[in-house]
């Protein structure tokens, strides 16, 4: 009679938790139905498109987006894409506090979690039910760490959701309040960037012309010089989302993940479209292919490459990337259709740091000459300069002062210049030596008419402009300029010195050149005498021009002292002032 009790008992307890283990579930599913986020997402463009045939009847802002209720159906969209006075126009709109898309998540997380966590009870009750005892063994020896029960279940689940928390990093525009107005010098850079502006402000006047955005931009120069503020800049001026990432966050440790980023990103970029996509120290993930193999950063490569030359030409976004080793990029990457536009952004010259200056030093008490003290930084970048500034007001407060004199710069130059590279400090002397040299190369470039762009005191010298066909007269020519700033410093110092190391190079390369492999010495088939005599050539008949031309050099010398930077129309306008 008792074994019968026991076992109606057995039976009813069985019955039991599984008709709670049923409710449970399906209390599970319910919730989950009821809580979720149900709102379907739109772009901006679908959800204006919308409103205008429908006007919604309900509308409130939560977290990152709008909810609105358009026919009956619940819709969101991205605030930063849309206009919201317009919307507030047609509907009452409601801000509630919080995020939804977080709450949401977290809301559907745990559900998943407790769905999962009741199918596993349900489990083992079951398994339990068929008389294995395997449990209970377990409980008297632990399971081997090599086994594969069900108790590593709990541990494979903790380290897939930890997984997804670590790399679901989530990616979300801003609007920046960076104008150009912030940004000091760089004029050339700021025109070449206000039609791209004009173009993301006011798309329908250029796709009358059938012109397409260009698809990508890409900042290249020294660190410091300003490349992540101009992309900053630029989004403000427009007005448009401004999606930042680094390089180096694409590359993960799992497979597949870099790539699943990229596709992320330009996702959500084209949702808040016209946007911005800012890819800083892109040679990160941007590196050539070949070589080394790494799978996982070719893939994350490949599918950026797809990105940028797959997104529809009315889609409004437009990649911004920043490198200073354009060298290492992958060919695929510079080509035209990806990064149509290549701009060079140069270290500040003498009247650009005085701006830099005026920008840094504004709302700060001060008694310096800001002329003055540009003289002081030749070779500074912005990074650089605010960095002198910061420092300055540092030492001002410690000795303390009301205002920044020109002691404290004076004191913190050094120290700023330790920092960065001091091979780009020059005394009085040595710019001297380095104005004679490059006047030299620019006076000369210019009279036997080698086409360039500018000359500069402290960045690459003469830049010139690159031609695929060249006459033998044109590389005679070529190799005078290169040695000109050599007999130029012989003439007048008496001596050459090591910054004539790399133009002499180039100098000897070009004379071999012409002797061994384009047969433009004495002998068709040439040798080394035959280049050491072009180069000895050259030399003379520099020599021969540069004395009969001092009294230019010597004005050039002066301007260039001044302005650190001669584009060719200047150079031009003084030598006829002269001539």
């Amino acid at each position: 009679m008792k074994q019968k009790v026991r076992s109606i008992v057995r039976n009813y307890s069985k019955n039991l938790i599984i008709g709670l283990g049923a409710l449970l579930l399906a209390l599970g599913l319910l919730g989950y139905g009821i809580w979720r986020d149900r709102a379907e997402l739109l772009s901006p463009s679908s959800f204006a498109a919308l409103a205008r045939l429908s006007p919604p009847s309900y509308g409130y802002i939560q977290g990152e987006y709008l909810y609105a209720k358009i026919n009956h159906q619940n819709y969101k969209v991205i605030k930063e894409g849309i206009d919201l006075k317009e919307v507030m126009s047609q509907t009452p709109i409601e801000v509630k506090g919080g995020s939804m898309g977080v709450a949401s998540e977290a809301i559907d997380m745990l559900l998943l979690l407790f769905l999962l966590l009741a199918l596993w009870g349900l489990f083992r009750f079951f398994r339990n039910l068929n008389g294995s005892d395997l449990f209970a063994k377990n409980t008297k020896n632990p399971p081997n760490k090599n086994s594969s029960t069900s108790m590593g279940a709990p541990r494979l689940l903790e380290e897939s959701v930890g997984g997804v928390d670590e790399l679901g990093g989530k990616i979300s525009p801003t609007l920046s309040k960076v104008t150009f107005e912030d940004v000091a010098g760089i004029k050339e850079v700021k025109e070449e960037l206000e039609e791209i502006i004009d173009f993301l402000k006011n798309p329908a006047k250029y796709q009358k012309f059938g012109t397409k955005l260009p698809k990508g931009v890409l900042l290249m120069g020294p660190p410091g010089v300003g490349k992540t503020l101009i992309a900053k800049a630029v989004a403000g001026e427009a007005g448009v989302p401004f999606f930042y990432q680094s390089g180096s966050s694409f590359a993960q440790i799992y497979v597949g993940m870099g790539a699943k980023r990229v596709r992320d990103l330009f996702m959500r970029a084209k949702l808040s479209a016209p946007s911005i996509i800012f890819i800083d120290e892109i040679d990160a993930v941007g590196k050539a292919r070949g070589g080394l193999r790494n799978d996982e950063r070719e893939t994350t490569l490949n599918q950026l490459l797809t990105e940028m030359d797959g997104f529809e030409d009315s889609s409004g976004v437009i990649v911004i990337g920043a490198t200073n080793k354009i060298d290492v990029l992958d060919e695929a990457l510079l080509r035209s259709g990806r990064f149509d536009r290549r701009i060079y952004v140069e270290l500040p010259d003498f009247l650009e740091r005085v701006k830099i200056l005026e920008v840094h030093l504004k709302g700060k008490q001060h008694e310096l000459n800001l002329e003055e003290v540009s003289r002081l930084t030749v070779g500074f970048s912005g990074a650089s300069l605010a960095s002198l500034v910061n420092e300055a007001a540092l030492r001002a407060i410690r000795r303390r002062s009301n205002a920044i004199a020109h002691e404290d710069i004076l004191a913190t130059k050094d120290k700023v210049i330790l920092g960065k590279r001091k091979r780009l400090s020059f005394s009085d002397e040595e710019k001297k030596i380095l104005a004679t040299y490059q006047s030299a190369k620019a006076l000369s470039a210019y009279w036997m008419e080698i086409e360039f762009d500018k000359v500069s005191l402290v960045n690459e010298g003469i830049k010139e402009i690159d031609k695929e066909l060249v006459g033998k007269s044109e590389m005679q020519n070529k190799i005078k300029v290169l040695l000109s700033g050599l007999v130029a410093l012989e003439m007048i110092y008496g001596e050459s010195y090591s910054n004539c190391e790399e133009d002499l190079s180039k100098a000897k390369e070009l004379a071999i050149e012409m002797a061994e492999r384009y047969g433009m010495g004495e002998r068709l088939m040439g040798d080394l005498s035959d280049a050491q005599e072009i180069l000895a050539q050259a030399k003379s008949e520099m020599r021969d021009f540069l004395e009969n031309s001092k009294n230019a050099l010597k004005i050039l010398e002066e301007r260039l002292l001044e302005r650190e930077r001669l584009s060719r129309e200047e150079l031009k306008e003084i030598l006829h002032e002269l001539f």
